[in-house]
């Protein structure tokens, strides 16, 4: 959405030039008084401090700080102010002349129903009160239809063409102003601002209709399969939720042992959905339609604009190349899974879906003994909270504290509010830590902006504010919560887009921090997983909580190489997810049904068999926010790999590297063209092949531990 822009993304960089040099107390501040250290907040023992009275009057603050939302009723107060605040912004847009001040009321208009959305989008899946998450429900679909309006208003669109149409205007535009100006004119011209007025109201219906479609499809992917309890052997019942006279599936149950329960998962769960499968077909020919309407051959063409990756044939290139530099890989990761099965199960031997993630697990745990039980007493979440703070001190100058919150700014007792400063800058910004599991809280790990950074009318900086949630366990009353490897490294994931939320720091809020193409917003968090794996990094922090022994270095290395155990597989799995976006948000009308479109391809690009009556694609909800997109892990993985290799590898605490780092690749956010920060990092020019090359190096093995551990 054009005035929304980058919100959705739920993922800063020094303020830019016009704010260097610019003294630590304008926008930061000296160490306050209610900061703590960041590792004894997230200390079970520790009890959470006291919240401080919110007014003067002692009443309670809202949520986030915002005054309007200590009720549900104050999103209405809220959404009212943002729009009436937007209506006066749109008259001053309009009659302002052409110049660098058009740009910067664009971007206050954005930022003013940003403020509302953002913090709406995470009220509405993790609020514990259903009537917050509700009243934020309706904020989202209010606001939503406002900016479908204004991406339409051709007075509005006029005063940006104005701009950018008159030359000497636009080269006297600072690189960073020019690029948001035509962000923003891009965003017009794709919901159809230059079609006539018949056409542009066709634009915002479809717009409206896809909105909904992605709603309902993505509630149809989580909805449970029920099954006639007696269709499945009795000794596998208790594996399902009972309900009456059937049984309720509601996964895959991949981990489970006995693979006839695999099996029943697989064929009951992914069984077919009419209604479901109507939607997302409709979903589909709905974006198509909306894409050719607005000028592009498909809707992959639209998606893909701006982005690293620039159009449909690269990815296909990157897609195809990277298929088949794994496929000899691939086929010997299957045929060590066969022989796994037919060991475990002699009767049933040829290698099916619901196998591939089970039996890839069963190697890894046999080669190197990975049980999570040995690594979790090393990984408390206070220790693993301290090993980044030292991380980013050593890397970027940064410290994380933990700041006492106001009664009514949090909205569950455990949910932690870190101060992020620089030792220079002072304070950046606020990251509220949503880490623990509770009822009604989606099971997810995931990043929220609640707030963009910008640059204000009166020389301050608008800090930016984001929420990280994790669905860690609970631990035992006065224990700490301890994690498995792989919590610690979706914490150290999640904290990699945080800091590109802090650093982030833009002039305008519609290209700040993780405001930006989608195929390199998981750059920096994919790069914090290479860390998270690096002993000289993990031995800073992981300490037996009990004993204080540190984390022994063959553990570290044996984990490392556990899970290179079938990864060419596992990776291709992610290819095969890939191509099957692409050619469902490609050339329409599909050739065939897309249940067809995922047999072909399940059996040309994943290499198991189709299994009939299965429809997967309906439970792909990826489609949804990454629709064309899906190809943008792999790729920032291959991008954050090199950066890696090249800039950490030696060493990983290099702090002239992490200044060059957070100069290069995280200061600008949007606001510059993605691959040239890449390329700015790397300092060379990138091709396909280089992308691909560094995605299948990763798999070989560590030579030195091999021999260690043989």
């Amino acid at each position: 959405s054009a005035m929304l822009g980058g919100c959705r993304r739920a993922l800063p960089a020094a303020l830019g030039r016009a704010l260097r040099g610019r003294p630590a107390g304008q926008g930061g501040r000296a160490v306050s008084t209610s900061w703590c250290p960041v590792g004894t907040a997230f200390d079970a023992k520790q009890q959470q401090p006291q919240p401080l009275r919110g007014g003067a009057a002692g009443r309670d603050t809202g949520l986030f700080g915002v005054p309007e939302l200590s009720c549900p009723e104050g999103f209405q107060e809220a959404q009212n102010k943002a729009l009436q605040e937007s209506e006066q912004l749109v008259q001053k847009a309009c009659s302002t002349p052409p110049g660098p001040e058009t740009v910067m009321i664009f971007d206050q208009l954005s930022d003013s129903l940003c403020r509302v959305a953002d913090l709406a989008d995470f009220v509405k899946v993790a609020h514990p009160d259903f009537a917050f998450r509700e009243a934020a429900e309706e904020a989202c679909r209010n606001i939503g239809t406002v900016v479908e309006k204004l991406n339409t208003d051709v007075e509005l669109c006029q005063s940006l063409r104005r701009l950018l149409a008159d030359e000497t205007v636009t080269s006297s535009l600072d690189p960073e102003t020019r690029r948001v100006a035509e962000l923003f004119m891009f965003d017009f011209e794709i919901s159809g601002i230059h079609l006539d007025e018949e056409k542009r109201k066709k634009a915002v219906d479809l717009n409206v209709r896809i909105l909904d479609l992605c709603n309902e499809f993505l509630i149809g992917t989580h909805i449970p399969n029920k099954i006639d309890k007696h269709v499945l052997p009795e000794h596998i019942r208790y594996n399902f939720t009972a309900e009456g006279n059937y049984l309720r599936v509601a996964g895959l149950h991949a981990d489970c042992p006995d693979d006839l329960v695999r099996e029943a998962a697989y064929k009951i769960f992914l069984h077919s959905n009419a209604q479901q499968l109507a939607r997302l077909e409709e979903l589909l020919v709905s974006r198509n339609s909306l894409a050719q309407l607005v000028g592009y051959d498909t809707f992959a063409h639209r998606a893909l604009q701006g982005t690293m990756a620039k159009n449909p044939e690269t990815v296909r290139q990157f897609l195809e190349k990277l298929s088949e530099q794994l496929s000899k890989r691939t086929q010997r990761d299957f045929e060590m899974m066969t022989k796994m099965k037919m060991k475990l199960n002699p009767h049933n031997s040829m290698l099916m879906p619901w196998d591939h993630p089970y039996y890839s697990g069963v190697l890894r745990a046999e080669r190197y003994n990975i049980d999570p039980g040995l690594y979790c007493p090393f990984f408390s979440l206070g220790a693993c909270m301290e090993g980044l703070n030292s991380l980013f001190s050593q890397l970027l100058g940064i410290s994380l504290y933990a700041e006492q919150t106001k009664r009514g700014e949090i909205w569950s007792e455990d949910v932690r509010k870190l101060a992020v400063v620089h030792e220079t800058e002072g304070l950046l910004g606020y990251i509220y830590c949503d880490f623990f599991q509770r009822p009604d809280k989606p099971h997810q790990d995931c990043h929220f902006t609640v707030r963009g950074g910008r640059l204000k009318e009166n020389g301050e900086y608008q800090l930016p504010v984001v929420v990280l949630m994790l669905s860690l366990p609970n631990s035992a009353r006065g224990a700490p919560t301890l994690l498995s490897p792989g919590m610690m490294e979706n914490l150290f994931h999640e904290m990699g887009h945080a800091m590109h939320s802090m650093l982030g720091r833009t002039r305008y809020q519609h290209v700040t921090g993780t405001r930006c193409a989608t195929d390199f917003a998981e750059v920096p968090s994919i790069l914090m997983e290479y860390f998270a794996n690096d002993y000289r990094v993990v031995n800073q922090f992981a300490r037996h909580y009990k004993t204080g022994q540190p984390l022994p270095k063959n553990m570290v290395s044996r984990l490392c190489e556990s899970k290179k155990v079938c990864a060419a597989a596992d990776m291709q799995l992610q290819v095969f997810y890939a191509v099957l976006d692409q050619i469902y948000h490609g050339k329409h009308p599909l050739k065939k049904s897309t249940t067809e479109i995922l047999k072909e391809t399940q059996e040309k690009v994943y290499g198991l068999p189709y299994v009939p009556n299965t429809a997967w694609q309906l439970r792909f909800s990826h489609l949804v926010g990454y629709g064309a997109k899906y190809y943008s892990y792999l790729m920032s993985r291959a991008v954050a790999s090199m950066v890696w290799k090249q800039c950490f590898a030696q060493n990983p605490f290099d702090r002239a590297m992490g200044e060059r780092y957070r100069r290069e690749m995280l200061a600008h956010g949007g606001g510059k063209e993605p691959m040239l920060m890449v390329q700015g990092m790397l300092q060379k020019s990138l091709s396909v092949e280089d992308f691909v090359d560094a995605l299948v190096s990763d798999l070989d093995h560590d030579f030195e531990t091999f021999i260690m551990d043989s």
